[in-house]
């Protein structure tokens, strides 16, 4: 049975638009570091890169989310297979992009955290390295289940404090907002436009880590015009919420760039600057949380997938299993975070940014698109139904000789 003219209530793309949103605008952007790093240098056209980022990642994901839905795909490895087709094989491109950026970014939270620490308790950054790695290991051994469950939670609560900052912010700066980008025009011009083009295509192929479970969550929209519009209500939340802070963040340049470690976490340095003590000790506490919760969430993830290789297999024990593996990409993630947060940023997320841009964003720009339109077309624009779990088939009684060789069969 196909889909194709049913109405998409508009909370139903809302909840999807949101898990983009959410996945976006997590606590790694909330440090600002990735605003700082990718637009504020570049001015004006900092601002008009961000918003060229969204739109890139939207119309990737949406196209993504078109073609999943509209064949009932159940997984990305079928999608990368049926957007590379003929060329099925080349799926492991993205498989090396993905567990590669996934590293960066449990990297990137043990980091920020403990760049979090150090600004507020004096603590050594290698020593918190250390104590959240730690930290991090043992409530994905024993605390995910919990840490999964209030993520949700943590996620909306940083974004709501950083989202205020950003506001508050932008009306406390001694500089407008309008002066400080038509004084950047006088100096520069159109200068920076390549560079920002080029980091509005690196920063939306570096979030498209993001897309297994952008399309695992948008199956409830089940046509094109409902995929259109949960991804252009993602568009215009992380748009804004992205451009607030660089314009934030612009406001205050001269301020958080003079502090000593000041660009690590600026969203913190400016907040700090302020004087605004209630708000500082809520984003800390919420920042910190948000990017520890990241780093388990995400880890726990890689377990599940990691503990089932053969290599595994021998290990009876399931704690014993899963911490061993935990371990092995924590010290991994522990590695990389020795060399900061923002060369992690910039370098890491950086070179990712390059390759999904290779096999995610310009694929699904080109080929992607191609390919929807003609499966779409030659289907009458209707979508196949959504893929369901069977119940098992119940089995008659068999004679105990046939069965016995069907199992050792």
């Amino acid at each position: 049975m196909k889909t194709k003219y049913a109405k998409t209530p508009f909370l139903a793309a809302f909840s999807v638009g949101a898990v983009l949103f959410s996945a976006h605008a997590g606590g790694g952007f909330a440090t600002g570091n990735q605003a700082n790093t990718y637009y504020v240098g570049l001015g004006w056209a900092g601002v008009a890169s961000a918003i060229v980022a969204m739109l890139l990642l939207t119309l990737t994901m949406r196209e993504a989310m078109i073609m999943y839905n509209s064949r009932g795909l159940t997984g990305h490895k079928q999608l990368f297979e049926t957007l590379y087709h003929p060329f099925d094989k080349l799926v492991w491109l993205f498989e090396i992009f993905f567990y590669i950026m996934v590293l960066m970014a449990v990297a990137a939270a043990i980091s920020g955290a403990a760049s979090a620490l150090t600004t507020y308790f004096g603590m050594n950054y290698y020593i918190g390295v250390v104590a959240v790695g730690a930290l991090v290991l043992v409530l994905t051994i024993f605390g995910a289940g919990i840490v999964r469950a209030a993520s949700t939670y943590m996620g909306i609560a940083i974004l709501v404090t950083a989202i205020t900052i950003y506001a508050v912010g932008i009306f406390n700066s001694e500089r407008t907002i309008m002066d400080v980008l038509a004084a950047d025009f006088e100096t520069t011009g159109f200068a920076d436009v390549p560079t920002a083009i080029l980091n509005a295509f690196t920063y939306a192929g570096f979030q498209c880590v993001t897309l297994p479970t952008m399309v695992a969550c948008g199956t409830t929209m089940r046509n094109k015009q409902g995929c259109a519009k949960a991804m252009w209500l993602s568009f215009i939340m992380n748009a804004v919420s992205l451009v607030l802070s660089v314009f934030m963040l612009l406001c205050w340049e001269n301020v958080y760039t003079g502090v000593e470690g000041g660009t690590t976490i600026p969203t913190l340095t400016v907040c700090n600057t302020m004087g605004i003590q209630g708000l500082t000790v809520i984003y800390g506490i919420c920042l910190l949380l948000c990017l520890i919760s990241t780093g388990v969430t995400t880890i726990f993830g890689f377990v599940a997938r990691f503990e089932k290789l053969p290599v595994f297999r021998g290990i009876k024990s399931a704690p014993v299993r899963s911490a061993i593996v935990s371990a092995f990409i924590i010290i991994l993630s522990m590695s990389i975070s020795m060399v900061g947060l923002s060369n992690i940023i910039k370098y890491g997320y950086g070179y990712c940014g390059y390759l999904g841009i290779l096999v995610v964003v310009i694929p699904f720009l080109t080929v992607g698109v191609y390919k929807n339109r003609k499966y779409l077309k030659a289907h009458d624009g209707a979508f196949a139904e959504a893929p369901r779990e069977e119940a098992a088939p119940v089995r008659k009684a068999r004679p105990a000789a046939p069965r016995a060789a069907a199992e050792a069969e």
